[in-house]
């Protein structure tokens, strides 16, 4: 059974039972604690938490999903980076018993799984910090349904407790169903059971049931309504279905890997762990980019360049030849194309955007490799074992080794990152960035900046009216180039302005033509800049933009240009646009692989 049949199977017998299809939401997640969506129930979360649902009390939905938390996994059987995962929903509405009885009903009677393959794992309660019970409901049920208690498995919090997702949210206990893809138990461990780490298993579906809230401080209380949010990777079900060995051999894979082998001077029954890494990260890049992100190196554009400088170096292991990332690109366009659409009509800006940054770091990668083989020739790191962080900082600064490369190179010489004291270097250097010779705005207020660099009264008004403009810039060009447009950086001085945002091409004379106009549009409309401190959450659900996303602290400082501009920023700023003058933009130019540059004035 192909996937595109198991992924409609599911969404069609769960509409058959009440359920109200609901689309994937963007990678991109709407949750200020935490950057991409990494499970079904993320855009359901205020749902569970008692606003009423626009989709009735019954969901069910086949969400992207991306996650790093297994990335040093990637390369086994069945972990990934990006995932496709079904889900169903009861909010307030059916609890254990239904939510059980819809899984088995579908595995069995609707996909034919044997029901002798099927193992269970449920909650064993905990007495601290806060007592929970031991679920026996769901044991009781599942033995009901004809499921053995000799296959019924209890574990702690680690394995069957799950949430929340970020750092406050629904959660509550969950049970698991895991599949035996062989019958034989393990060598170390004879009567291996679900959980065992020997391959002898794999967990299918997750079914949670929520019934606590865990606010910031770890503690719970109990929702008013109990829920449920199961979670099942399509890819590990194709597995299963096809009876593979491995979700890379499954159709969502297979002709990835195959184009891979075509390329490679290695076949992959010899290594297939390049082959599986290469397949999982070029798609994840596939699906990131195709959300408007672009490498960086801060949060969603950092986590795009590991996944695909990750690929690049294991490329190089199979002596892949250059710009190899784009066939595969197309591929993975092409295999999800009916499923996603959107991919098809971004193909050009996702293969743009990949093959760029394959060449960038293309021209640093066999530099950098030599240098760190430099780096562990050190006798005092051969004899500790330990590469100094600020030699990890050196690498990703002077070459675009992320940490985790790094880290990776490290291990396979069996040597251990000094990762703090690469933090330390990191967090130096942003400061230097960051203060500018004194003169960027990031959350310090001009008053300071005045005291250290001596400016005069006037300039220090010009700097503020820059400043101002800035935000009317940025929103601008969110307005007429999309609003996959960041902030990737600003610096302003007396007499210019230089901001540095994210887009994959040069902007057309037209468009700066229209970028100038909605500024000066802005400026003429006499708007008043308002100021107002929130929580940081309330902030971001306001629409406030905070593409740093630092730790910024709980309360936060926001400034409005009347309906147009809305930022989470330490100032200053004019107390209305009329103050400002006409802008108009002196230059456009390329700042870095998928970054422009824009430098401006005020007359």
């Amino acid at each position: 059974m192909r996937s595109t049949e198991i992924r409609q199977r599911f969404l069609d017998f769960f509409k058959e039972r009440g359920h109200k299809i609901v689309p994937s939401s963007s990678l991109l997640s709407q949750d200020p604690t935490v950057l991409f969506t990494t499970a079904g129930m993320q855009q359901f979360k205020d749902y569970f938490l008692g606003k009423p649902s626009p989709y009735g009390k019954r969901a069910t939905s086949c969400q992207k999903c991306f996650r790093t938390s297994d990335i040093e996994e990637v390369g086994d059987t069945r972990h990934l980076t990006f995932l496709e995962m079904l889900g169903n929903f009861s909010f307030g509405d059916y609890f254990k018993e239904g939510a059980i009885k819809y899984a088995l009903s579908f595995l069995i009677d609707s996909l034919g799984v044997e029901k002798e393959k099927l193992w269970i794992t449920v909650f064993k309660g905990i007495e601290s910090p806060q007592m929970i019970s031991k679920d026996l409901e769901s044991q009781e049920v599942w033995q009901m349904l004809g499921i053995p208690k000799t296959r019924i498995f209890e574990f702690g919090v680690e394995e069957n407790f799950w949430g929340p997702t970020g750092e406050e949210g629904p959660c509550g206990p969950t049970t698991e169903i895991h599949y035996e893809l062989r019958e034989t138990p393990c060598e170390k461990e004879k009567n291996c059971i679900p959980n065992c780490d020997c391959g002898r298993f794999t967990e299918l579906w997750n079914l949670v049931f929520n019934e606590y809230y865990q606010n910031r401080g770890k503690n719970l209380t109990h929702l008013k309504e109990k829920g449920v949010d199961t979670g099942m990777g399509l890819e590990r079900l194709s597995m299963v279905l096809q009876k593979k060995s491995s979700v890379f051999e499954t159709d969502l894979f297979e002709v990835i890997v195959k184009e891979i082998a075509k390329m490679a001077s290695r076949a992959y029954l010899l290594d297939p762990k390049p082959y599986r890494i290469i397949a999982d990260h070029i798609k994840s890049s596939v699906f990131l980019s195709g959300e408007g992100i672009l490498p960086s190196n801060v949060e969603e554009g950092y986590a795009l360049r590991r996944v695909l400088r990750r690929a690049i170096r294991f490329g190089k292991l199979l002596n892949l030849p250059k710009n190899f990332s784009a066939p595969l690109a197309k591929i993975i366009t092409e295999v999800y194309q009916d499923i996603y659409p959107e991919l098809k009509s971004k193909q050009t800006d996702i293969l743009t955007i990949l093959q760029a940054e394959e060449e960038k770091f293309e021209k640093t990668l066999e530099k950098g490799l030599k240098e760190f083989e430099k780096i562990i020739k050190d006798p005092k790191i051969k004899s500790e074992k330990i590469v100094p962080g600020e030699k990890a900082f050196f690498l990703f600064e002077s070459f675009g080794f992320p940490l985790e490369l790094t880290t990776e190179l490290a291990n396979e010489k069996n040597l251990m990152v000094d990762k703090e004291s690469f933090q330390t270097a990191f967090k130096l250097h942003q400061g230097i960035s960051r203060s500018g010779a004194g003169k960027k705005f990031r959350g310090v207020g001009i008053s300071k900046h005045a005291v250290k660099i001596q400016k005069s009264k006037k300039e220090i008004e010009e700097m503020t009216k820059l400043h101002t403009a800035t935000h009317l810039l940025h929103q601008a060009l969110r307005e007429i180039l999309g609003k996959h447009v960041k902030q990737m950086g600003s610096d302003i001085n007396s007499e210019r302005l230089r901001f540095d945002f994210s887009h994959p091409q040069k902007v057309t004379s037209d468009e700066i033509k229209n970028i100038e106009d909605l500024v000066n549009q802005k400026i003429r409309e006499d708007l008043e800049v308002k100021k107002i401190e929130m929580a940081y959450t309330d902030a971001i659900k306001s629409g406030a933009l905070a593409f740093f996303k630092e730790k910024y602290p709980e309360i936060v400082t926001v400034y409005s240009i009347g309906d147009f501009s809305r930022e989470i920023c330490g100032g200053p700023h004019v107390n209305r646009t009329s103050e400002m003058g006409h802008f108009k933009i002196k230059k456009e130019e390329s700042s870095g692989s998928g970054v422009r540059r824009i430098k401006g004035v005020l007359k």
